[in-house]
């Protein structure tokens, strides 16, 4: 009897077991065929080698480096314009700055141009759409078309919560609330690791959670070759005054050792910030089950320059003022795209359509960026070079220049005073000399300004 008994039970557990297992399987396939929700989240003035797992010798991303590591990490990634509205604007619409045309600080986008918008496009599709941190686009906030708004969040709160912690802990309470079926896009935009711009006359300062104060204090942070004084005074004299953007914010946090030491180290202090609210932002979509319906993305507006060049800032072309972090992370445990380094050269403007076509979502005609997981996976060419631009301001604040890079050279034609400057990145990826005007890279430099001219007709 007793025998029968457990013969029957185990039976019992057997079938139990079976209707569980067919109730799994029917949830995965009922989850799998759903939109996946999107976080995206974008740093200001992240500099593409400034993470761990980019072999950086110091910087603490432990969180972004595990992020990379289940994931893609494009180890190229640019941006066409690095100027911080500009680029979040091509992030946004996928699309070059002389197709969208926001040039400064106060220009937001036309009704249009705003619902072509990845958001937008994801919200039309029937996502919700949130953003907590400064959208970064325009003057007036554009709170209509979100579903969730929290953007005017300061440096700090009177109560003494940072920014940074503040987003992180307002992106749990909006995660919190996710119980339906809807997928949700939410944007995360972290002001670290900029500057606090000066006020009355003051220099810009860094404004340091409290508990990060000391991190890296024991370290000698390295000075860059290119800040030697003979790479500032080889530039033009147009470029090379004091009232130069990246030279004036050089002066007030760069130009003593000691400021140098403190601003630099503040900077990745900064940095480290972030990436703990990232750690929080993924453990909580681990805790709450999202993750099994949740992409990931985590870039930056435009680089950083820690004294390159005798300059503080992003501004123009150079190696550290384009190259960003980019990192995509599907969730999903059927993702099989996981710890791929993709060396392709990737753009700021190929994350919106990328976004849409991982959430099933149709990519409007007027994007121009590609969708990067066909370019991993070579359903289509890779590109060889791109168009580089920004018009914001003028001489002598921030000269206006165009240009065309590559992996192998960078061309800038400074439009104001038909100057042009060619760097052989192959040879001198520290950009150390101009050889625009060397009678060896003549041909080189004819054949770069072709390309360049055709190029600026292409992206319109």
């Amino acid at each position: 009897m007793l025998q029968k008994l457990k013969w029957r039970t185990s039976l019992l557990f057997l079938f139990l077991g079976l209707i569980m297992q067919e109730q799994a399987i029917a949830q995965a396939a009922k989850t799998a065929s759903k939109h996946p929700n999107v976080v995206f989240i974008i740093a200001d003035s992240h500099r593409g080698e400034a993470l761990g797992i980019n072999g950086h010798p110091f910087v603490q991303t432990p969180h972004l480096d595990q992020l990379a590591k289940g994931g893609i990490r494009f180890t190229n990634a640019y941006v066409t314009t690095a100027i911080c509205a500009v680029s979040r604007a091509s992030i946004l619409s996928g699309q070059h700055r002389a197709r969208h045309k926001i040039n400064d600080f106060t220009t937001g986008f036309s009704d249009e141009a705003m619902r072509n918008t990845y958001p937008m496009v994801l919200k039309k599709a029937g996502y919700k759409t949130a953003q907590i941190g400064f959208l970064g686009v325009g003057k007036t906030p554009p709170t209509q078309y979100f579903d969730h708004w929290d953007a005017q969040i300061p440096w700090m709160t009177k109560d003494g919560l940072h920014q940074t912690d503040n987003i992180a802990k307002k992106a749990l309470e909006y995660l919190d609330k996710q119980k339906s079926d809807q997928p949700f896009c939410l944007a995360l935009s972290f002001t670290a690791a900029h500057e606090v711009d000066g006020q009355n006359g003051n220099p810009a300062t860094y404004m340091v959670q409290e508990r990060y104060k000391g991190l890296y204090k024991d370290l000698k942070m390295p000075v860059p070759a290119t800040a030697a004084p003979e790479y500032w005074n080889s530039f033009p004299d147009f470029f090379r005054t004091n009232q130069n953007i990246g030279r004036g914010r050089w002066i007030g946090l760069f130009s003593t050792p000691e400021l140098f030491q403190e601003n630099v180290k503040n900077y990745y202090r900064l940095l480290t910030g972030v990436d703990e609210a990232v750690g929080k932002v993924i453990a909580k979509l681990r805790e709450s089950g999202m993750d099994e319906n949740t992409i990931v993305v985590y870039t930056s507006d435009h680089g950083f320059s820690l004294g390159e060049h005798g300059m503080m800032g992003k501004w123009y072309g150079f190696e550290k003022g384009i190259h960003v972090p980019l990192i995509i992370n599907d969730l999903r445990s059927d993702s099989k795209l996981r710890n791929v380094k993709a060396e392709q050269l990737v753009l700021n403007i190929d994350i919106a359509p990328t976004i849409l076509n991982m959430a099933g979502v149709p990519v409007p005609d007027v994007m121009q960026g590609v969708n990067l997981l066909d370019l991993i996976q070579k359903k289509q060419p890779g590109r060889k070079h791109f168009f580089y631009e920004h018009t914001v301001f003028a001489s002598p604040m921030l000269p206006k220049v165009e240009g065309l890079i590559s992996p192998d050279f960078k061309y800038f034609n400074y439009t104001e005073h038909n100057f042009e400057s060619l760097y052989d990145t192959r040879k001198d990826p520290e950009e150390k000399k101009d050889v625009a005007r060397e009678k060896r890279y003549q041909k080189k430099l004819a054949a770069v300004k072709a390309l360049y001219k055709k190029e600026k007709i292409a992206i319109r």
